[in-house]
Formats: structure tokens, C-alpha cells, sequence
């Protein structure tokens, strides 16, 4: 049994989940209103697709949703102030707190005000922490650990949904991702994939992590069950492709699907972290040489939820669009 929704809104529609996310809907014959900074052509994702696009520049606690939630009654909830490498704002806690965490709950009482009926929010695993030790993985039931700003900022928007939802009765349906990877992601995967295809040797055979990551497609899927599911009303999940795999696994996976060698080389984890730490990149190394597993056992008992994809069907998915 599923909710029937009159009208899907989706903000940060033209991102690289959100492109997709729009597309999936659609293909399923949702009616989607996508929410945009300026202008978008949802054409250039799709032909025969048909996108009510309403663009409202920077959302923050002042944005006027009136017109955009008009016979809506499900919100997925996207758009955020992401991990910035060039930080520009003077005070980056005050940006993303602004953005990620004061917009969310003006959304959501906004969305409660006009007779939503449910906000599926896209937060982050940051909030449950950096990494995983030894065989431990996160799971819902974990104390929250935000590490940075951007997930402090995440964790305090899921707490300010949390609050409208008990005030209001507008259910909030929380998503914890990973890294999410697909043809077109931005970040590490993209370079990944460029280092790869340049051939360039890379000193990361010795890494002896486990990592969970989410294929763009499995999180689509994740995100209409939960957009759809009575049952999944008020749960937080944590969710992944379901195959924690080594640094050095996945980028022999990326090559083969390339068609080009790995050429992965053998190299101390100790000095390699000395190295990055030399020239500013302590935080990228650490992310490639730690690990980190999840549980994503709720999703799949509370909702029946399976990802659509294996890892290595999402993987080869990213190189074919990448071609």
C-alpha cells in the first residue's frame, strides 16, 4: 500500500540527485514540481518529461513557499549548503546554520501551514560521525556525532523537523546517505574517476578500510518508498548500496568498468597521511583510508525496501553515463 500524492515538490531539483530524483518521479508518473535557485529546462534531462519548475533563489528562513506548495502533500527535501572547498563566508557555522538548519524548519512549518502531509528530508551519515571503528557500523539507534558544520548543521534541522512534525502532525521521514556516486557526482568519486582514466599511479594499495556508499539510483528509490510508504511516517534511516567495500576495491571496480589498469601502488599508510597533512589535504587522505559501514537493516525490514542496483550495476551505471 501506497500514499497517494497529488503533487511531489522536490527542491534543489537540478542537483545531481535531484536531476535524477525528478526524472525517476516522473518516469513513475508522479505530477513533480521542481524547486529551483533561478530557471531550469527539465527537458535537458529527459524527453516527453514534464517538470512544473518554480525557481525561488537562496531558500532560507524568509522564503515565501505560498505559490510553490499550492496542492502539494509530500516535500522531499534536498537543497543544502554542501561541503564548500574554497570557504568564503566569514563564519561558515553561521552559513550553514542559516541555509541547511533555519530554512529546513521554515520549510517545514511552511509545508505543515499548507496542508503537507509529508517531508521526507535528505540529511547526511555525518551526523552519526566520521567513521567507524574496527567491524562496528552505524546504525539509527547511535548518539549523534556531527563533526563538522555542515553536519551539526544537518543534525540540528533533523531535531527542528522533529519539533514541527510533533507540534504540527506533518510527518518527517529522515535519510541518513553516504557518499552517493553516479555519473555526474561531484567531489572525490569525480576525481577518482579522473585520476583513473589519466592513468596516474596512485600510492593507495595498501588501504585496508570498508566503506558503505549509496548509487544515485538506490537513493532515488529509497526516497520515493519513503515519500510513499505509510509505515516509514516519522522513521529516521540510515541506507546504503549494502556492500561495505575496501578503497582500493572499489577503484579496481571503477577501472575495470573504464577498461583501463588501476595501477595501484603499494605506499605506508603512516607516511601517506604525513604527506597529506604536509600539503593541507590531512581531510581527503582520511577519508580514503578510514572506513565506514552502516546498517541499514530498518529500511529494508520496516519498508521492505531493497536498492534496485548492486554495487557494481551502480558502478557500471556511472561509467556508462559518463561515456
Amino acid at each position: 500500500m501506497s500514499m497517494d500524492i497529488q503533487r511531489l515538490l522536490i527542491t534543489g531539483a537540478n542537483g545531481f540527485i535531484g536531476k535524477a530524483l525528478c526524472l525517476e518521479a516522473a518516469h513513475r508518473s508522479f505530477a513533480v514540481r521542481g524547486i529551483t535557485r533561478t530557471a531550469y529546462d527539465f527537458s535537458s534531462i529527459g524527453k516527453n518529461i514534464v517538470i512544473d519548475n518554480i525557481s525561488l533563489g537562496d531558500m532560507d528562513a524568509n522564503t515565501d513557499w505560498s505559490s510553490a506548495l499550492l496542492n502539494c502533500n509530500t516535500v522531499i527535501h534536498l537543497a543544502a549548503r554542501v561541503h564548500v572547498m574554497r570557504e568564503e563566508a566569514d563564519d561558515p557555522s553561521t552559513e550553514f546554520r542559516r541555509l541547511n538548519t533555519d530554512a529546513t524548519e521554515h520549510l517545514g512549518r511552511c509545508a505543515a501551514a499548507n496542508g503537507v502531509r509529508r517531508l521526507v528530508y535528505v540529511s547526511s551519515i555525518g551526523v552519526n560521525g566520521l567513521f567507524t571503528d574496527g567491524n562496528t557500523k552505524f546504525s539509527e539507534e547511535d548518539n549523534a556525532n556531527p563533526h563538522n558544520a555542515y553536519a551539526i548543521s544537518k543534525w540540528e534541522a533533523e531535531q527542528a523537523l522533529q519539533r514541527v512534525a510533533s507540534e504540527t502532525g506533518l510527518e518527517v521521514v529522515i535519510l541518513r546517505p553516504p557518499l552517493v556516486y553516479g555519473a555526474g557526482a561531484p567531489g572525490n568519486f569525480t576525481k577518482m574517476l579522473r585520476l583513473l582514466d589519466l592513468g596516474a599511479p596512485l600510492p593507495l594499495a595498501s588501504i585496508k578500510n570498508k566503506r558503505d556508499l549509496l548509487y544515485v539510483g538506490n537513493l532515488v528509490d529509497a526516497l520515493i518508498t519513503c515519500a510513499t510508504h505509510p509505515a516509514a511516517a516519522n522513521n529516521t534511516y540510515l541506507v546504503s548500496d549494502g556492500e561495505a567495500v575496501s578503497t582500493p576495491e572499489i577503484l579496481r571496480s571503477l577501472a575495470k568498468e573504464l577498461g583501463v589498469s588501476s595501477r595501484l601502488l603499494p605506499f605506508p599508510i603512516g607516511i601517506l597521511k604525513l604527506v597529506a597533512a604536509i600539503f593541507g589535504r590531512a581531510g581527503q587522505v582520511n577519508r580514503l583510508i578510514s572506513s565506514l559501514q552502516i546498517d541499514s537493516t530498518k529500511i529494508r525490514h520496516q519498508l521492505g525496501w531493497m536498492p534496485p542496483y548492486s554495487l557494481q550495476q551502480g558502478i557500471g551505471e556511472t561509467i556508462k553515463g559518463k561515456k
